[in-house]
């Protein structure tokens, strides 16, 4: 139970569901940073806290093993959803150590630098291909004809499934992508969460017993022959695993590109900035991550003896660390509602950290490069057609649902 008393209902994270707040949460979070860095959200039923120092406590020191068994929610009188949590507590994400130590262990060697290094072609190809179809037009939709087919489409290639069944496996990314950041708010989505969940542990099931009759170079694969000490994946970690990495590597890096592409046309002066200068590709993408952060929150479960900022927190409790708030957090960077491609010191917070820190980054960073790189290259003036905005009704994942903007060529 709580500690201290809740703060105004305008402060609770649930008024993301309101759309003008999900458009732009920040002044929200800054409110929190200020008035309740650390409260108890009596509409989530988690504490929550926004400074960057103790989202990073969090982070570090608090447990992510939050997913009910299968079996306590048969005791909770909830076992329709029983197949979620059986997929669930089979994913790194919701694993401490050294459960979480092996898994990743041996799920990590797909992700080495070296091994993403050798998709660079191959993205690019990807990338200059989707600008192709755009030609003799002067307006464009950067989520639905770029920002969703690109990761999508290098994804199922790293994966070692058909590319051609990309867009399916995109509408189930989507749907389980929901889950992931929205479904304690609309449990009513449960029956398309199973759905989607059948559908994808059948896809990946049909993979990996292809890859044990006809072996090819991908991810599944990858993950099928990883052995450590002797040690090596079940079939079922394999799906599962398999499903999460799908997800990860479509949905943080659609967000990247769609929310990088309105921070730049939001700032043209860092726009032209970056077209000028290409060199600070890599630092721009650091810094796009972490102004419009593709994650903005993840929940982990209190330690024994946890305290934060005064409160004392129940061993076991929900706390809700908001990673976008951390990284706008003006008390680790300098003017954090400021766009600066060039920005020195940016350690965010927007792949995680530590032993939960994405191994997919190397990937989605160099997809985010080749993405703003092609895109400006090709375009020599983009600007936005339309506002409002639709936002993606998700609490956990940053996106936008289509991004229509005007293009003129490069000569």
């Amino acid at each position: 139970m709580p500690t201290a008393e809740a703060p105004p209902s305008n402060l609770s994270l649930i008024r993301l569901l309101d759309k003008e707040v999900l458009a732009n949460p920040y002044p929200l979070y800054h409110r929190l940073q200020e008035e309740a860095p650390v409260y108890w959200d009596p509409f989530l039923h988690a504490w929550v806290v926004t400074r960057y120092d103790d989202v990073l406590t969090v982070l570090l020191k608090y447990s992510a093993k939050r997913t009910p068994t299968p079996e306590k929610l048969k005791e909770m009188g909830l076992p329709q959803i029983a197949p979620l949590a059986q997929l669930m507590v089979r994913l790194m994400l919701f694993m401490d150590a050294p459960d979480h130590t092996r898994l990743r262990a041996l799920a990590s060697y797909a992700f080495m630098p070296a091994r993403v290094a050798v998709l660079r072609q191959k993205i690019q190809s990807v990338a200059e291909g989707l600008v192709r179809k755009m030609e003799g037009r002067d307006r464009i939709d950067v989520i639905k004809e770029f920002a969703d087919p690109l990761p999508a489409i290098v994804t199922a290639s790293m994966l070692g499934v058909p590319e051609q069944d990309w867009s399916q496996l995109k509408t189930w990314s989507t749907s389980f992508a929901e889950m992931l950041g929205n479904f304690q708010h609309n449990p009513e989505r449960g029956g398309l969460m199973l759905e989607t969940l059948e559908n994808l542990t059948r896809y990946f099931t049909d993979a990996l017993q292809e890859q044990k009759r006809r072996p090819t170079s991908g991810l599944v694969h990858d993950l099928m022959v990883a052995e450590v000490d002797g040690d090596r994946l079940s079939d079922d970690e394999i799906i599962a695993n398999s499903i999460v990495t799908m997800v990860g590597g479509q949905e943080t890096t659609t967000n990247l590109i769609g929310n990088g592409m309105l921070a730049l046309l939001r700032n043209p002066d860092q726009m032209e900035r970056l077209r000028q200068d290409p060199s600070l590709m890599p630092s721009a993408v650091e810094e796009l991550l972490r102004y419009e952060s593709p994650s903005q929150q993840t929940a982990r479960l209190a330690p024994e003896g946890a305290e934060l900022g005064g409160k004392k927190i129940v061993k076991g409790t929900a706390v809700i660390a908001v990673m976008g708030a951390g990284n706008r957090d003006p008390r680790r960077f300098p003017n954090p509602d400021q766009l600066d491609l060039g920005r020195k010191d940016n350690r965010h917070l927007a792949f995680g950290w530590a032993a939960h820190f994405c191994f997919g980054a190397p990937l989605a960073r160099l997809e985010g490069q080749i993405a703003f790189e092609t895109l400006l290259r090709h375009f020599s003036k983009i600007s936005m057609e339309s506002e409002p905005l639709e936002w993606r009704h998700n609490l956990g994942l940053r996106g936008l649902v289509t991004f229509p903007v005007r293009v003129e060529r490069a000569a």
